[in-house]
């Protein structure tokens, strides 16, 4: 996936039509999305991505994402 359409702030949709998250910023092949309401960051891959227009849209559902997304917490950042 060409990730140069996607940019800061762009809501993340899973293929059930739901809002996973927002868009922090790409960080090589993953895509960082801003701190949930417990501070903490979640990453997917790119890979996930199926097409990018107003939102980035994934292959799978939230709650599929949710299940395989990898957490980086307030404390392991700072």
């Amino acid at each position: 996936m060409n990730t140069s359409k996607i940019r800061e702030h762009m809501e993340v949709i899973g293929s059930c039509g739901n809002k996973l998250g927002t868009v922090d910023r790409v960080e090589g092949s993953s895509i960082k999305l801003t701190r949930d309401a417990d501070g903490e960051h979640h990453y997917i891959p790119a890979t996930w991505v199926e097409r990018v227009d107003a939102h980035v849209h994934l292959d799978r559902t939230t709650g599929a994402a949710k299940q395989h997304w990898e957490t980086e917490s307030a404390e392991a950042s700072a």
